[in-house]
């Protein structure tokens, strides 16, 4: 129970009336009566903050005035100043104007209605317009029963401005400002109604001298809206307004139809009607076709399961857009039918006409082209493909335009955007209807998952999406695939990346596309660069991938010079028999016996149980120098770098670097049979002409070996792996390592000459090579034949010792006569011997020439100047013609650059 200190609402509400009326209670009750009946019913506020309602009311007044030209000025600028963002309370501004514009003479109505005492009516919620026309000849006299509790109480009920007069304002006879039907529809729909002026018709009507209405004076003796008039055939605008809100749903009316050979509306020939209102007929059915091509591609595509969620997302864009279209439809529909239920006891004129429709579907005809045209543009797209095409009409100067397919865009591009964070933030890839521009190959194995199993679809790259952020999203997703499948690492994603927050709705990806190039890249980029850290932190502490590539470098390219030397000592009886003689488990004795030897034996023991012996296939006549190889086993996840196709051209370059080694080994065998043999053949003075001319040969082999093998190790391997070294050191991603790694070895491939490029270098390279072993092999048996004759000069001379030694004569003269007839063939001998010399420094000097030309005339600077080195003193240009031509040449085009 209240205390007396507490007053129950409804005492403090009497109060509030008596204050107010400067009344006693008696007088005030029926005041206070209404009050409480106001109070506890849903009456709109006196002024609602609605933007578009305040708009609206200002064109409405525009159309009182006749003034329709600057109510469509009014609308494409107030649809300019919604696009910018300068003022925040638009509301204001416009309310203001249109305060300004009443007549401040104009006293406000402020009596009580009549019909306060009952409860008030409320509209009913419009409903669709119906498919056929119908007889409201029937309705006329419920109509007119009806008119003052029902259309009146309800036009009084939704008056905007000011309390509503009382019904009998409405009766002829008294001014008055009738309040305009559609502010009605407007406190139904309110700022809901994004699409267009709801139902805007004159507020009020001047009135005659008589004191009715203008609309009433001309049209009291019309006694209903769709009658026909004047002569046979004419049709009026009030039935042509009928007809085009049936055609703005795709459905003929009686005098408009729809032309299936030209493909438009049409208005039926015998109707008899003037120029200008079948243009404006026409020009209005345009949105009834626009209505249709929308309609038929989403009711086409809107069951094709196969047309992807990117498309649905689509469809749904286009049906949400329709659906604000069926809303100005049903008011349209519901302010004719109400028109028709006070028009027909009044005699009011309609406020639609076709002129009015013209302004009202200014806005909604805008958008309708903008979805057909969207629709051409997307027909056969899918995925993101689709969203390409439509993020390519956001590119326009018209703000209005650019809103409508921003918001179609966002909803497009949500299934994307799913698609997307579902992969970079989990790794998992869900494209049933292959619309993500990243691919799976389910076929491929775990070996080539890297290389193979993902890819990116380029067609459905988003247009909003660079190739470069296509390219981090392709490796994100793949560098946790790869953790979890390869590297067998089960950290959850959540460690790897700070994962934020994605795209769960459509406003998400809205909100996302106003700032592509911060939020959208940042996201991208900050997941690219934590995955690809932890990648290749893990690659290279947990799986050792820098110390690989130092072995490989040391082991399979000849770094570790003496591992390699004193393997070659060791395995010099083993190579020099016949390939098929080798078994492969004496030459891995052999190697173990130098890894222990040398200095290899640091090496890590990870590292040394990869490194092996293979043989080449054998062809008939190889040595064990011709087959013989190291290998380096690799698997797990180092095998991504060091591919198959990777460990291939390691064997070639390995035994294009083992056979120059070898011929530099051959060199220096020679350069010490000739400082070895030079003091024991110093008895014979005949042989000397023979060691000049193979010590002359053997200088120039090794000063071609010398430079070939400089230019090798330091021009091409080191200048190489410095700059592999320097690149992976500085690699963001896994994908930058395996680069850099493929382009070192192109390019020791291409400067080794083993590419088909240089097939001619490498084919007199390996003649050169050839050459040398010739040397060897004439030199081995000039030097035998040489030692045996010194050894027999030295054991006759000991024999001779021996029988003076015990009193004899030192030799008979038929010994001595053998002696001299032998020695004598030995020195017919030597001439044979130089002539085998000069045909091989002959066949040496050709091939060295013809290598020269070949140089000179190559595209790679570093072989041309191996080509100034290798014939430094010009010694080979003063025989081969060509190639002083070609020097000549090449000096000139220095000169002019």
């Amino acid at each position: 129970m209240a205390t007396p200190d507490q007053k129950s609402p409804n005492v403090l509400l009497q109060n509030l009336c008596c204050r107010i009326l400067g009344r006693s209670e008696a007088d005030v009750a029926q005041q206070f009566q209404y009050a409480v009946r106001v109070i506890g019913s849903n009456f709109a506020p006196t002024v609602e903050r609605d933007e578009f309602l305040v708009a609206e009311k200002i064109k409405k007044e525009l159309v009182r005035q006749r003034r329709e030209a600057d109510a469509a000025l009014f609308s494409e600028l107030h649809r300019k100043l919604r696009s910018q963002g300068v003022l925040k309370n638009k509301w204001s501004i416009l309310y203001l104007l249109l305060s300004l514009s009443e007549d401040p003479r104009k006293q406000p109505n402020k009596a009580l209605p009549r019909d306060a005492h009952s409860t008030p009516y409320y509209c009913a919620r419009p409903q669709t317009l119906s498919l056929s026309y119908q007889d409201r000849s029937s309705q006329s006299a419920s109509g007119a029963a009806s008119v003052g509790s029902s259309g009146v109480s309800s036009l009084s009920v939704y008056a905007v401005n000011g309390l509503a007069p009382t019904p009998q304002s409405l009766l002829p006879g008294q001014p008055h400002h009738a309040p305009g039907v559609g502010d009605c529809l407007r406190q139904q729909l309110g700022s809901r109604l994004a699409w267009t002026l709801t139902a805007n018709q004159p507020s009020s009507q001047t009135t005659t001298s008589k004191g009715l209405p203008n609309t009433v004076s001309r049209n009291m003796t019309r006694p209903r809206r769709e009658g026909d008039a004047g002569g046979a055939g004419e049709v009026t605008e009030a039935a042509l307004v009928r007809d085009i809100l049936y055609v703005f749903q795709g459905i003929d009316g009686k005098n408009i139809k729809m032309s299936n050979t030209e493909n438009c509306y049409k208005v039926e020939a015998k109707a008899n009607l003037s120029k200008s209102l079948r243009d404006t007929t026409l020009r209005l059915a345009e949105l009834g076709w626009l209505h249709n091509k929308i309609r038929k591609y989403t009711d086409q595509r809107s069951l094709d399961r196969s047309f992807g969620l990117v498309g649905q997302s689509f469809c749904a864009a286009l049906h949400q857009e329709l659906k604000e279209y069926y809303r100005l439809l049903s008011v349209l529909h519901s302010q004719l039918q109400l028109e028709d239920d006070q028009g027909v006891n009044l005699g009011l004129e309609s406020s639609l006409t076709l002129r009015r429709l013209l302004v009202w579907t200014y806005d909604p005809k805008i958008r309708l082209k903008t979805l057909a045209a969207l629709v051409d543009h997307c027909q056969g797209r899918k995925g993101g493909e689709l969203a390409s095409a439509v993020h390519a009409y956001t590119k326009t100067g018209d703000p209005y335009v650019r809103s409508l397919v921003q918001h179609i865009l966002s909803l497009v591009s949500h299934p994307v955007l799913s698609f997307l964070y579902r992969w970079i933030y989990d790794g998992e890839l869900e494209d049933t209807y292959h619309e993500f521009f990243v691919a799976s190959d389910p076929a491929v194995k775990t070996d080539r998952l890297w290389q193979d199993k993902y890819t990116l679809r380029k067609s459905m790259i988003p247009s909003f999406i660079t190739m470069d952020q296509s390219r981090k999203v392709l490796l994100i997703g793949k560098s946790i695939n790869f953790l979890h499948q390869v590297c067998h690492d089960q950290t959850p994603t959540t460690k790897m990346i700070a994962v934020t927050k994605s795209a769960d709705s459509p406003q998400d990806a809205a909100d996302l596309f106003t700032d592509l190039e911060n939020a959208f890249r940042g996201k991208i980029d900050a997941a690219y660069f934590e995955t690809s850290k932890y990648l290749l932190d893990v690659l290279n502490k947990k799986y050792s991938l820098l110390d690989h590539m130092q072995a490989v470098r040391r082991y399979l390219l000849l770094g570790q010079g003496d591992f390699i030397r004193h393997l070659m000592d060791l395995l010099k009886p083993e190579l020099v028999r016949p390939a098929t003689t080798l078994y492969q488990h004496n030459l891995t004795g052999i190697l173990e016996t130098a890894v222990r030897a040398t200095n290899a034996q640091f090496d890590s023991p990870e590292i040394l149980k990869r490194l092996d012996v293979r043989l080449l296939e054998v062809s008939p006549g190889d040595t064990g120098w011709d087959v013989f190889s190291l290998d380096y086993h690799v698997d797990g996840p180092i095998a991504t770098v060091f591919t198959r196709e990777c460990m291939s051209h390691y064997l070639r370059v390995f035994n294009f670097l083992w056979r120059a080694k070898r011929m530099e080994y051959i060199l220096t065998d020679i350069r010490k049979g000739h400082m070895c043999n030079a003091k024991l053949l110093r008895n014979m003075p005949e042989f000397s002409g023979v060691l000049h001319h193979c010590h002359i040969l053997a200088s120039e082999m090794v000063h071609f070996i010398h430079q070939m093998q400089y230019y090798i190790t330091f021009e091409v391997l080191e200048c190489s792996w410095d700059e592999l070294w320097n690149k992976v050191q500085q690699a963001q991603d896994l994908d930058h390592i395996i680069a850099a790694h493929e382009v070192f070895l192109d390019t020791i491939i291409s400067r080794c000459l083993l590419d088909t490029d240089s097939r001619a270098l490498l084919n007199q390279l390996r003649a050169v090579f050839d050459q040398i072993i010739e040397l060897q092999n004439t030199q081995d048996a000039i030097y035998r034949a040489a030692l045996e004759e010194l050894q027999r000069r030295l054991q006759f001379e000991e024999k001779k010792k021996q029988h003076e030694v015990e009193g004899r004569w030192g030799v008979t003269a038929a010994e001595e006569e053998d002696e001299n007839k032998r020695i004598q063939e030995f020195r017919e001998s030597i001439p044979k011997m130089c002539s085998q010399l000069r045909i091989l420094t002959h066949f040496y000097q050709g091939i060295v020439q013809q290598f020269l030309v070949l140089l000179t005339t190559s595209s790679d600077d570093s072989l041309r100047f191996l080509s100034f080195r290798l014939d430094f003193n010009e010694h080979y240009e003063a025989r081969e013609p060509r190639l002083r031509v070609s020097l000549g040449s090449r000096g000139r085009r220095g000169s002019h650059t």
